[in-house]
């Protein structure tokens, strides 16, 4: 199947003509819309967004993502390779977090060009091809480079900042929920939030954090928008404290007070 990831939106021709790219290459292929609103302009997020839903996918599935906001600049176009999954798309950073946290890894600069590539939409002209012809079992010309090519070595392995938000005002952090200890207390908008197992497990209007179903730890409020409650957006920072640390931040149900200082971070 080949699964698309984009910052697209659904408003617009985009999805669409992209999709029509696809169903001329590659019919018969089933096309899989995972997410059309990751973060915009924010390839760095959106890794690791991605990296945290591909896992339940089989090992021959061609995820088409992007997320491209040096479109038609000097930004590589490129095949990621991460235990037997392939990912089309931009080589800015997009695929860092798949590739590093797979067994077997590899990119390649795609050296094919369509007849027609326009400067601003190479998610139709250029990626969507490329995915087309991999999902149906063609070649594609590309260069193979060096270890370290379109990689960010220094981006963390976990990133303790908002990634997304979604309609209901939950907010994902970059945080896999298994490093967390889990009497782990995070700050998020001020506020002091413990975990809990679910939803219900807490009073209505209440702020948490718990596992998401992606493995992400996530701050919600029970039947309440944490991005409304708390202010929180795509980029926003996420403290872990320390024990010594947790007078710092105000509970739940206090006045909300300024986060701690920098040293009494975990």
């Amino acid at each position: 199947m080949i699964v698309l990831f984009t910052d697209f939106g659904l408003a617009g021709p985009y999805v669409g003509q992209m999709k029509s790219v696809l169903a001329a290459e590659a019919p018969g292929v089933p096309v899989i819309d995972l997410m059309h609103d990751a973060p915009s302009f924010a390839p760095r997020a959106s890794a690791y967004l991605l990296a945290a839903l591909v896992s339940d996918f089989q090992a021959d599935t061609v995820f088409l993502a992007v997320v491209d906001p040096e479109v038609g600049g000097t930004r590589p176009a490129v095949i990621a390779e991460a235990d037997g999954r392939r990912f089309v798309g931009p080589g800015n950073g997009l695929f860092e977090i798949v590739l590093r946290r797979a067994g077997r890894a590899r990119v390649r600069e795609i050296a094919w060009r369509p007849e027609r590539l326009s400067t601003s939409f190479h998610g139709r002209d250029l990626f969507a091809p490329v995915a087309a012809r991999l999902a149906s079992g063609r070649e594609v010309a590309c260069r193979d480079r060096p270890a370290g090519f379109a990689r960010e070595p220094a981006w963390p392995d976990d990133l303790a900042e908002i990634v997304y938000v979604d309609r209901f005002g939950n907010a994902m952090t970059g945080l896999r929920a298994s490093v967390l200890a889990p009497d782990a207390t995070l700050v998020a908008g001020g506020r002091k939030l413990t975990r809990a197992v679910t939803f219900s497990a807490v009073k209505e209007g209440a702020s948490f954090w718990y596992a998401n179903s992606n493995g992400l730890a996530e701050i919600a409020v029970n039947r309440g928008s944490a991005a409304a409650s708390l202010g929180l957006r795509v980029g926003e920072p996420i403290l872990i404290l320390r024990d010594a640390a947790l007078r710092a931040a105000p509970q739940d149900e206090e006045e909300q007070k300024e986060p701690p200082h920098p040293e009494e971070r975990a």
